[in-house]
């Protein structure tokens, strides 16, 4: 005797498969319909052409809110570290998925340090100034990573850049000192090797006085 369940389990796969099936309405006619409205191309700039990524990375940002004295979450999306390809300089941009709006946007300093937010070791806490809304606002943020080895490729590349920032000026302050120093010496240089017309008029004055002296004793 057949089973019973197996007319069932044929008709539901049956129904499945018309259902896959495309309708009247779905097939192609092959008809071309022109657009109402014709689009033309814009392009579109991020601010970001003349920087090079050095870490993309997908997380969720929170924003401290010291009036309310709590975390308030800033954005879901990807955070980067872009160098600029002509001065050097780091910046973090994060914007939002979908929408694209930055809830973050600061450059990142030899100051700025990257700290492990309480025991979480896939959130990080800093401070910055930032300027995501247009104007330069002092922030603390804590940012969330969905493992922890991106949590530390993000603070080990921030602690990175900042270090490396910080050679950076103390060489430019270095170099800026020894330029100074070149500079005053060959001033120095300069000075010693030429004389003041007066000078030299004095000088020839003594020698004739010398000379005429001189000539008096014989």
């Amino acid at each position: 005797m057949a089973s019973t369940a197996e007319p069932t389990v044929l008709k539901r796969e049956e129904e499945e498969e018309d259902d896959s099936k495309p309708s009247a309405e779905d097939e192609d006619t092959g008809a071309q319909i022109a657009p109402i409205i014709k689009l033309q191309e814009v392009a579109v700039t991020t601010g970001e052409e003349d920087e090079d990524v050095l870490l993309d990375l997908k997380s969720k940002l929170y924003r401290f809110d010291k009036e309310g004295n709590q975390w308030k979450e800033r954005g879901v999306g990807t955070v980067k570290l872009l160098k600029h390809k002509e001065t050097g300089k780091v910046r973090l941009v994060m914007r939002q998925n979908k929408t694209l709006k930055i809830c973050a946007n600061h450059l990142v300093l030899s100051t700025m340090t990257v700290q492990e937010h309480q025991g979480n070791e896939k959130s990080c806490v800093w401070h910055a100034a930032d300027f995501s809304d247009g104007e330069v606002k002092e922030e603390t943020f804590c940012i969330r990573f969905a493992s922890v080895e991106n949590c530390k490729s993000f603070k080990d590349k921030i602690e990175e850049i900042a270090e490396s920032q910080s050679k950076e000026s103390e060489d430019s302050e270095e170099g800026k000192a020894a330029a100074k120093l070149i500079e005053k010496l060959n001033v120095e240089e300069k000075e010693a090797k030429e004389e003041k017309p007066e000078d030299k008029a004095e000088e020839k004055k003594d020698d004739v006085e010398k000379q005429e002296k001189s000539g008096d004793e014989k």
